[in-house]
């Protein structure tokens, strides 16, 4: 797809894309024309700066953390040269929508590590060895401890944001609603009568609590955008459909979600805790009370599990939504917190 419409609190920058051939994927299938699309806040000519990779959650893209870039944010251009990096199917990077040789359902299908084997390749083809921190939300968490299980020593700090290390039964299920929310046998009267449904499920059960989405309706009710439920998720559709997403890239990012387990990885045949006791880097995940998409359970053993993992509560009624800038509050939390950690700084936990 195209770059979507910058919203509010986007940070538009130059956009790169690196060409890097045939990639083989875990599956024993391979994309035979990879590229992968990322922004660079700073100069990678510049190395004396620290470089930090941002990874984007399910459905996302590389803005997916804009809330924490910025003078005197966590990632301040000032002090590191911040790599955002599209994952494979978000409709910027390789997707189904958009691969010239292998398009629609006839691009292989990919998990999570084969997203951060991809990262590896831009990395190389960068001339970058080794970076000061990997950082992501929801499934940028997810991609950022496989990265911690994968390579090591390439990172030295990892920040996960409502992480998960290997995905629940329950987050499966939510993916499971939302691909049948964008199935095509159901004959429906507009292409915006297939996002309400995804919408629905995804931006209202999984990313909010009951409290934050009454909070969300009543504001909106307030500022006369909306009145009640209905028009706001209305409202919601529009601005999904505007941004002219293909829903097979969704799914076949939430196939990736669903397989996840850090524990198949190479070497750990099946043991997630071995996995993550693998992995060296201090790891900063942060969680809220409730989460309705990634458990909060699932991300407090993740970081219990890490010989020095660290753990973040935030006292939030946001869910899934805490790590993002719904929530002012949280934001500035996550930007001290995630900042100190960067300095190697005790954050305030």
């Amino acid at each position: 797809m195209a770059h979507p419409p910058l919203a509010a609190g986007w940070i538009d920058a130059p956009h790169h894309v690196a060409l890097l051939g045939r990639m083989p994927l875990e599956s024993g299938n391979a994309i035979e024309d990879l590229h992968i699309s990322y922004v660079v806040h700073g100069s990678l000519d510049d190395r004396s700066k620290p470089i930090v990779f941002g990874l984007c959650a399910i459905g996302s893209t590389h803005h997916r953390l804009d809330f924490l870039i910025g003078a005197g944010r966590a990632l301040d251009p000032s002090r590191h040269t911040v790599v955002m990096i599209d994952a494979l199917g978000n409709g910027l990077s390789s997707s189904p929508s958009n691969s010239p040789k292998q398009l629609g359902e006839r691009f292989p299908r990919f998990s999570i590590r084969d997203m951060v084997t991809s990262q590896r390749m831009l990395a190389s083809h960068l001339g970058i060895d080794a970076v000061h921190a990997v950082i992501g939300a929801s499934m940028g968490g997810m991609q950022a401890l496989q990265w911690g299980v994968s390579y090591p020593d390439f990172a030295k700090l990892l920040v996960a944001m409502v992480p998960m290390a290997k995905t629940t039964p329950w987050s499966q299920a939510v993916n499971h609603a939302g691909r049948l929310a964008l199935s095509d046998a159901r004959p429906l009267p507009t292409p915006e009568a297939r996002w309400e449904a995804w919408v629905t499920v995804m931006y209202v059960f999984a990313q909010r609590t009951p409290s934050r989405f009454s909070q969300d309706v009543a504001g909106a009710a307030n500022s006369d955008a909306t009145s009640d439920t209905l028009a706001w998720i209305a409202e919601r559709t529009r601005l999904m459909a505007a941004q002219g997403a293909d829903p097979l890239d969704w799914i076949y990012q939430s196939y990736a979600y669903d397989a996840h387990d850090l524990g198949t990885s190479p070497g750990f045949d099946g043991d997630t805790q071995q996995a993550l006791a693998s992995i060296r880097a201090p790891t900063l995940v942060a969680v809220p009370p409730l989460d309705l998409y990634n458990p909060v359970e699932a991300g407090v053993w993740a970081a219990q599990q890490i010989p020095r993992g660290k753990l973040l509560r935030l006292p939030s009624n946001s869910g899934h939504l805490v790590a993002s800038d719904a929530e002012p509050q949280s934001a500035a939390m996550l930007n001290d917190a995630i900042g100190r950690f960067l300095r190697d700084e005790e954050p305030a936990l």
